[in-house]
Order: C-alpha cells, then structure tokens, then sequence
C-alpha cells in the first residue's frame, strides 16, 4: 500500500499485508509493528486508532526514525504495545500516516485445538509431501499446529459427526489435491457437491496444487477453483517451492492464522534472521537470509543498517605475516546491540 501525499510514495513495509487477525491469550502482551517508508521531506508521525478512535494513554507506543544513507528516504517504524488484561483489549488497531494505513485485528482466542485439519490422500507422494515436507515445515519452523487427516473427507452425500468436529477444531481447512485424492470414489461420483459442501463447512480453505499434474486435472475441478477465488486459497507447489524462502511458504503463511511469538527474552536484532550468524562476518546476507520477508508485522522495532564495507579480496600468505596488524577499523564495529559473546571453555568449566 502506498500514498503520495508528501509528493513520493508512502510505503508500507510492516506488516507484509494492510490487514492482520491475531488470537492473542489474556492476561499477554502483543507488540504491534508497523513500519514505513517515507520521503526525507515527509513530515508527522504515526497515528495509532482502536475501533476508529485514537487508542489513547493505556496503550504505549514507541517510534523510530532512521534515514537510508544511499536515497533521499526514511523509515518510521511505530510499535504499539497492547497489553490484554480483560476482554475489552481486545479489538481492531490501526496505524496510519497521511493515506496509508494498516490494522491488526484482535481476536479472543476461540478455543480452537489445531491451526489447520490438512485433508491428503494416503498415496505414496501425498504422504511424503504431507508428512515429510509440509507438516514440519509449518510445525517446526513456524510454530503452526496441524491436524493430518488422511480419509476421505467427504465419503458420502452428507458429512459426518467425526468430520464435523474435526473441521470445527481447526481453524483452516487444508487440501493436497493430487490426482491421487481426484481419483477417490467421493471426488469422482460428485466432485461439485463435494466442493460446494468444503466451502460451506470451513472458512476459507486451502487447495494446495502440484504444477507438474496441473495440465492432468479435469476441467471441471479447475473451472470450480476459478470461480470461487473469492472464497478459497488455492497455491502451486513448484519444483523451487521447497525453498523456505519460496512464494509458496510465504502465500501459505498469509493464509493461515498468524503465528505469534510473545517472548520477553532479548536478543541481537542483527542476528534474529541469521541462524546467529554475525552479520559482519558473513557476505550479502540479504541474498542467504532463508525469512527475506523479515518483521511480520508483530515483532520489535524493525531494524536496518547501512551495508557493510566489504573489504578486497587478498590471497592469504603461505607463513605468519610479521609487523603491526592492522587494526583501524575496529572502532567503526558496532557491538553495543549483542547480548551473546563467546569464550574459550575450558575443562573445569565442563
């Protein structure tokens, strides 16, 4: 989203998407981050609103401006913290800058079990899919918690008690639809009703495609998946897909619940995406960075420095060089952020 109010857009960075639904516990604390890019000139500040009005002295906010040293542009980055102490926390909260806006919508937790039921066929490539690469890729890394089904999720005209509660404990509804789960009897009796009944029965479900059965699929399933794009998800599971920092993995994360993380323990934010690797010692870590899509909207304050100075290449010598080494540089290293130093252990200390 973007204005131009201040004569160049106004970009929005943080939250990846203008609308976020959060399912905060009482009694947590959840920091809202929504993060900006301006121009140099733009004058104001971000405006945080709950439910249309301004949020008010009980919900603290912090803000951080900082100017890229390579174009005529700054960041503001606001952080409102909301502390859910009863039900009326609750809420949609909103921050907006001149034209551009984002709100984070939240939702008392529903007493679901799962995040998502993923309904698969127990073929031998949907299992391994299902199990080997989607189930601990949301799990694991992301914090998601799935219910795998493997039956026929429809196996006759009506739904059953099981499906009914199974569906209802789950937040989202996923489909692997391969050929293999197009090929059971339910899908191939009556396919339409079947769809129709998915689509009444969970919000918003999940269709997850293979690019190389596509062109295989019956027209009908796809005229089908066509003509509701307004009321399901449907992704293409591609050869690069199982990259972490593939369009499918952050596609699917969009249209699952968000996932938050409410620690209090600190950290280095220069290291948060880089598996604790020190940042000045590994090279283009923007291009290896396996999360390039970075603050999702409800971390900490969003941080960016200037790039590192890359120093030439230089054969390293065959034998110890002799002199003084070089140490002018060291003072324009900026360690202040770390909490975590390193040290020789030695055997009493095991």
């Amino acid at each position: 989203m973007a204005g131009t109010e201040c004569g160049l857009p106004i970009n929005l960075i943080s939250p990846p998407t203008a609308e976020q639904e959060l399912w905060p516990h009482l009694g947590t604390t959840v920091s809202l981050n929504c993060t900006l890019q301006v121009p140099d000139s733009c004058s104001g500040s971000v405006t945080w609103l709950k439910n249309g009005e301004a949020a008010g002295h009980l919900y603290a906010g912090q803000d951080t401006v900082w100017n890229d040293v390579s174009s005529s542009v700054k960041f503001i980055s606001s952080v409102l913290g909301v502390n859910l102490t009863t039900d009326e926390d609750y809420g949609k909260f909103t921050c907006q800058l001149q034209n551009v806006s984002a709100s984070f919508t939240l939702h008392k937790t529903d007493g679901r079990l799962f995040d998502a039921c993923v309904s698969f066929c127990p073929s031998n490539i949907d299992t391994k899919f299902t199990n080997f690469i989607l189930k601990p890729q949301l799990e694991n890394r992301y914090g998601y918690k799935l219910h795998l089904d493997e039956r026929s999720l429809l196996p006759s005209t009506e739904p059953s008690a099981e499906l009914l509660m199974n569906v209802s404990r789950c937040r989202r509804l996923i489909v692997v639809l391969s050929m293999a789960y197009l090929e059971q009897e339910w899908c191939q009796n009556n396919f339409r009703d079947g769809f129709f009944r998915l689509l009444e029965l969970s919000q918003t479900p999940i269709f997850i495609l293979f690019e190389n059965q596509y062109k295989d699929l019956p027209a009908e399933v796809i005229h089908l998946l066509n003509s509701q794009k307004g009321t399901l998800k449907t992704l293409m599971w591609k050869a690069d897909s199982v990259s972490p920092a593939s369009d499918f993995w952050k596609e699917l994360r969009l249209a699952l619940p968000r996932k938050i993380s409410l620690s209090d323990g600190k950290g280095d934010p220069q290291t948060q995406c880089q598996d604790d690797k020190d940042p000045m010692l590994t090279l283009n870590s923007e291009a290896t960075d396996l999360d390039p899509d970075g603050d999702l909207g409800v971390r900490r304050t969003f941080y960016k420095a200037p790039p590192p100075r890359i120093a030439p290449v230089t054969r390293v010598p065959d034998r110890e060089p002799t002199g003084e080494v070089d140490i002018s540089d060291l003072g324009s290293r900026n360690y202040s952020a770390r909490s975590d130093y390193y040290c020789l252990v030695t055997e009493p200390d095991l």
